[in-house]
């Protein structure tokens, strides 16, 4: 894609091309592309009306950016969508370090190259990719890590401990005219957070005391967790000053938005319908809203993509077992989601032992909740009278779509339910016994069946 590029600086200074700074570069890309009304964060859910226009004001600005939030609320996927901003391809020079202009090198030895070759400097092609670089801030990051060291090795060349070539370049340089991005900002220590207040302010580097000075081209951008500034660590104060914005993320406000983000994001083995990641999705909220769980710790979106892998894995095993096929989810698979995602949440010290009470009890809510919502204005009573009446219906992990189906007699009330669950007559029974389920489900949780679950062969009967 670049072999009509040009090849060294000479061409590229006909071609009438003008270096620009990064920030630059993603202002005028993003102003291109809300004129044009394309989309610039694809992937990105639930964010359109509150942390989007927020973080485009903060770029169009020129700002150096911290986004603020608990864990699972996709910060790091926002930063790395940041990238499709920048120019698909940038010319740097060939060879260069820390992936130079050819018409503005910043390095001793790139300047003495330029002024050796002139027009005849080679030129290469970078894409965006390569232009972004990540670090997670961990205890044990250094100074050198960051910045750049001496390099032991150039100067047992023969080189002099003075000369600015003898220098290891660190992460932050080598982004020069990229994006960097630093996960976990507080848990730098704090000496490491003070050796990037001359990068983000005076845009040029340090390296041991070397009289050096690189004017840096580069887009900080940082996460960190509200926690994190009084628990773990806390971005130093010249620091916070230094970024231009902090951008308060969150958890999807919509349930529909949750659903959406958990359907983009989730590794399905088997098919589950929307009304059963409606429920997760309902789930997920009710333990955010919880007392029992400690909110400090959050709920992650990770827990409900995790979830609902967790239903798809389940459905999938019980066509493994049955051979029941296509493998499609029904509401009996939630049942698996407390016992294995139970880890993943941070309980307040008072619930202790209570814990599987606290989440099975969360989760028929759920159920409950997306019942009424999908199923509002239907009468189930016909349904209830026929399974009260001497047709139980069972379910479970070696139970086949078709024969819960079969437990019933042809009921007009049984196709409206499953139209209300998006599946037709002509859809394989798994869709249509998932919508079924669910309705026995509600009529069990408001008290019109009985349901009795047998141990010894993992069924559970509507009554």
């Amino acid at each position: 894609m670049t072999q009509n590029l040009a090849r060294t600086a000479g061409e590229l200074r006909a071609a009438g091309h003008l270096p620009r700074g990064v920030k630059t570069e993603i202002r005028e890309n993003l102003l291109a592309a809300l004129r044009e009304g394309r989309n610039p964060w694809p992937g990105i859910v639930g964010f359109d009306r509150t942390v989007l226009p927020q973080l485009e004001r903060a770029l169009l600005a020129g700002h150096d950016v911290v986004l603020l939030g608990e864990r699972g609320q996709g910060k790091t996927r926002l930063l790395r969508t940041i990238v499709s901003l920048l120019d698909e391809w940038t010319p740097v020079i060939e060879g260069s370090e820390l992936g130079e202009h050819p018409l503005d090198p910043i390095t001793p030895e790139s300047r003495r190259r330029a002024a050796e070759l002139g027009d005849d400097l080679p030129v290469v092609w970078r894409h965006r990719d390569e232009r972004y670089a990540e670090k997670l801030a961990t205890p044990d990051t250094s100074v050198g890590d960051l910045v750049g060291d001496v390099d032991p090795v150039k100067v047992a060349e023969g080189r002099s401990l003075g000369d600015p070539e003898t220098i290891h370049y660190g992460m932050l340089p080598r982004a020069h005219r990229g994006i960097i991005a630093i996960n976990e900002l507080p848990d730098l220590a704090e000496r490491i957070q003070v050796s990037l207040l001359n990068v983000m302010e005076e845009r040029d580097i340090q390296v041991r005391g070397y009289t050096l000075r690189l004017p840096l081209d580069v887009l900080l951008v940082a996460t960190a967790n509200p926690e994190d500034y009084t628990n773990r660590g806390r971005i130093i104060t010249p620091l916070k000053d230094r970024f231009g914005a902090e951008v308060r993320t969150h958890y999807p406000l919509e349930i529909d938005a949750e659903v959406d983000l958990v359907r983009q994001e989730a590794d399905l083995v088997a098919e589950v319908g929307d009304h059963l990641l409606e429920i997760i999705a309902r789930f997920v909220r009710h333990l955010r809203e919880s007392s029992s769980i400690d909110q400090r710790s959050g709920v992650s979106a990770r827990f409900a993509v995790a979830a609902a892998e967790t239903v798809a894995a389940s459905a999938l095993r019980r066509s493994a077992l049955i051979g029941e096929s296509p493998a499609i989810a029904r509401p009996i698979d939630l049942e698996s989601v407390p016992d294995v995602l139970r880890g993943k949440l941070e309980f307040e010290a008072g619930e202790e032992g209570r814990e599987d009470e606290v989440l099975v009890h969360l989760l028929r809510r759920s159920i409950a909740d997306t019942a009424r919502a999908r199923l509002a204005g239907l009468n189930l009573r016909a349904l209830a009278e026929v399974v009260s009446d001497g047709h139980p219906v069972a379910t479970g992990d070696r139970v086949h779509a078709g024969d819960l189906l079969a437990a019933l007699p042809e009921l007009p009330i049984l196709h409206e339910v499953a139209a209300r669950m998006g599946a037709g007559p002509k859809d394989p029974v798994g869709r249509i016994a998932s919508a079924v389920e669910l309705a026995l489900e509600s009529l069990y949780l408001t008290r019109h069946l009985s349901k009795d679950t047998s141990s010894d062969d993992d069924r559970s009967v509507y009554g």
